[in-house]
């Protein structure tokens, strides 16, 4: 009876409304990938056609991509308290948290997070420069872009390796580099000169920078030490359950292979 207990998923409507957008991203990325197996041409095509030439399918990505971010830098209540953390009306400080633990814990997320980021962009650039040698083209970049559109629903629902390995905060509600998910999305689009890319690329770099900025000014607002909504007593979105199980079996396989 208790093993069936802790197997229980429950579904709130935060993790209802992710397992639903993670199907729709499913879906996404097969539909670009059959494009991108059978004319691959099309999507480099796409990518420079003018909308006054018509609406292609990429035309309607790029506004999906586009609408996504601006979600972000102007965030509605529906959403993730892993997005809410940053805005001051969810704040509610613990009473008498300390100061010194907060800067340690600031001190420390900073530097994980450093290393985030040289792992993304040095593993980034291999595909950098296999397109400027002219190995992989427009249509290559955009598929991985899909690709990584995928990958960021996968690190929120089933498995993060940048939380598991590097950042090792327990979920996304109290990851530091939440929002860091739109500028890694959106990496490839960088080496693409074209306006279909770079307002991803660079529209993506605002919401970052917005989120950077709140993050050092307010900082007691993404530690659960300062900010009550984040203690997993208050959770109100428990999108982390799929992604406790798969780290508790990693453990416990990692733990066999030791003995």
């Amino acid at each position: 009876m208790k093993a069936e207990q802790e197997a229980k998923i429950e579904i709130t409507p935060v993790y209802a409304s992710y397992l639903i957008k993670f199907v729709i991203r499913i879906c996404i990325f097969a539909a670009v990938l059959v494009m991108y197996l059978k004319h691959r041409e099309w999507l480099g095509e796409f990518m420079v056609q003018p909308i006054s030439f018509g609406i292609t399918p990429i035309h309607i990505l790029w506004a999906m991509f586009m609408l996504l971010m601006i979600r972000h830098l102007f965030p509605g209540r529906k959403v993730s308290m892993a997005i809410l953390k940053q805005k001051e009306e969810t704040y509610e400080e613990v009473s008498g948290y300390s100061e010194l633990e907060l800067l340690r814990f600031v001190r420390g997320m900073n530097i994980r997070a450093w290393v985030v980021m040289l792992v993304w962009l040095s593993f980034n650039a291999v595909f950098g420069g296999l397109y400027l040698l002219g190995v992989i083209g427009d249509s290559d970049l955009l598929m991985l872009t899909v690709f990584y559109f995928l990958c960021d629903y996968i690190c929120i629902i089933v498995f993060c390796p940048f939380q598991t390995f590097i950042m090792k905060n327990k979920c996304c509600v109290n990851c530091r580099i939440y929002d860091w998910g739109h500028i890694m999305m959106f990496t490839p689009m960088l080496f693409i000169k074209n306006f279909f890319s770079w307002s991803l690329f660079f529209t993506s770099i605002v919401v970052t920078l917005r989120w950077e900025m709140v993050y050092a000014q307010h900082s007691e607002r993404f530690w659960e030490g300062s900010n009550r909504r984040l203690q997993c007593a208050h959770c109100q979105d428990k999108t982390c359950q799929i992604k406790k199980k798969v780290n508790a079996a990693l453990r416990l396989s990692s733990g066999e292979r030791n003995h």
